[in-house]
């Protein structure tokens, strides 16, 4: 009997460990959160989930609303009311009738009324008008949305290429370090065989100190860029992030030639759609001024019943009941609704000269981009060139070196040449993908 209650209870135990089981590996992942992200993948990621355009969107909710504020301002307005009095003292008034002084009380001990009125806009250009400013404000909103979008994505690219022209560096770095490291041990060698001295060691010893503190500032603005993009991503600062693109996979991607000629409609730019929004918005603004001098029209409809006596019980009930129309026209205004449409005239051209002035800008800006793009790509052909040629100069010079025929200097003088050259290459490859980017963002290939 006590065998079979121990089994039970190690099957309970067992059946226990199987449902905990989901909940120890879904906190195992949460203690250890991983993201694998394309630079497509990052991008969607930080539109779902990045604050800013959280913001944007919220604003879009509140100009939907509104919107319909503006809508339903117009729109059959119903309201109901009901009252009761007690007269406690009624009012009594004297009538003189053929000569008879005779007095009267007005009214009755009890008064109760209730009824119902309804009106509606049938003409009013204020109104009209204020629902087109509302739904270009909605459209404004989703502008922004866009613009937040836009610059979210640009972020990311941004801090993507920088974590992995980072990671390049450190790998040059280390590649680096390492020959450094085989050439101080083959000088502590010839030093201890007389074919060198000791402050070519020396010269070694700092040659390798100064590309260790290199690959230490490297590192550090390396985890400072993974935390940038984290912060665009809108994850928590203790995620691993893991980019599955190399930096060699995204250069190959680049088509100078076909971005150059891509054709440029500055019309889908999205600072032409804002100040060409920004125009619209002074246009409404002129013509709802000009609306004021326009008349208005609105029906009503009127309900109500009272009921009079001297018990509650026992009243008597008189319904009545309106329907009309009600004109309203502005006649004189001393001058202010003149100078109103006067100052929306003058804001208007202002616009409109706004919109003119970026039209000029993005276009010198295109001519600009694109020159910088041509720019870009022939420095970065040219700095990749000058790698092989440099490494050849440091690799003869550090046979030579070996062999006697180089001092210590010539080998640092080389190392450095060689090094010069390859930061040459990751700044003039860092600033195609910045120039790249650039064009991308103003032909909105985003």
């Amino acid at each position: 009997m006590k065998n079979k209650i121990n089994i039970m209870k190690n099957r309970l135990l067992t059946a226990f460990a199987v449902l905990l089981l989901p909940v120890t590996v879904i906190r195992a992942q949460e203690s250890s959160a991983e993201l694998k992200l394309s630079l497509k993948e990052a991008q969607d990621y930080a539109i779902a989930y990045n604050k800013s355009i959280k913001s944007a969107k919220y604003d879009v909710e509140v100009s939907k609303y509104g919107r319909w504020e503006a809508i339903s301002a117009g729109l059959l307005q119903v309201s109901t009311s009901a009252s009761v009095n007690d007269n406690l003292i009624v009012m009594t008034r004297i009538i003189d009738m053929n000569g008879v002084k005779t007095a009267f009380k007005f009214g009755t001990t009890y008064d109760l009324s209730f009824g119902m009125t309804a009106s509606t806009a049938i003409f009013n250009a204020p109104y009209i008008v204020g629902i087109q400013t509302a739904n270009l404000g909605q459209k404004l909103a989703g502008l922004n949305v866009e613009r937040a979008e836009q610059d979210t994505k640009e972020s990311v690219v941004m801090s993507y290429y920088l974590i992995l022209v980072s990671e390049e560096s450190l790998k040059i770095l280390d590649g680096n370090i390492a020959v450094l490291n085989e050439t101080l041990k083959a000088t502590r060698s010839m030093l201890a065989v007389g074919m060198a001295e000791a402050t070519d060691v020396d010269q070694m010893v700092s040659n390798v100190t100064m590309m260790e503190n290199t690959k230490s500032s490297m590192e550090r603005t390396l985890e400072l860029n993974y935390n940038l993009l984290r912060f665009q991503l809108g994850i928590a600062p203790e995620t691993r992030i893991i980019l599955t693109e190399s930096l060699k996979s995204i250069i190959e991607k680049v088509d100078v030639s076909r971005l150059l000629n891509t054709a440029f409609d500055v019309k889908q730019n999205l600072n032409y759609k804002m100040v060409a929004s920004q125009e619209q918005m002074s246009q409404l603004s002129l013509k709802m001024q000009k609306s004021t001098v326009l008349p208005s029209v609105s029906g009503f409809y009127t309900y109500n019943k009272s009921g009079m006596g001297d018990k509650l019980n026992d009243l008597s009930w008189f319904p009545n009941s309106i329907l009309g129309l009600q004109l309203s026209m502005p006649i004189l205004a001393t001058g202010s609704r003149y100078s109103k449409i006067k100052q929306a005239q003058v804001n208007l051209e202002k616009a409109r000269t706004g919109r003119e002035m970026v039209t000029e800008q993005l276009m010198l800006q295109e001519k600009q981009l694109r020159f910088n793009l041509a720019n870009a790509r022939d420095q970065y052909d040219l700095q990749k060139a000058n790698i092989d040629v440099s490494k050849r100069v440091y690799t003869s010079t550090e046979n030579k070196f070996k062999q006697g025929m180089a001092s210590s200097l010539d080998l640092t003088q080389a190392n450095s040449l060689y090094l010069q050259a390859e930061n040459n290459y990751i700044s003039s490859l860092m600033n195609l993908l910045q120039t790249k980017l650039a064009l991308d963002k103003l032909l909105n290939n985003m």
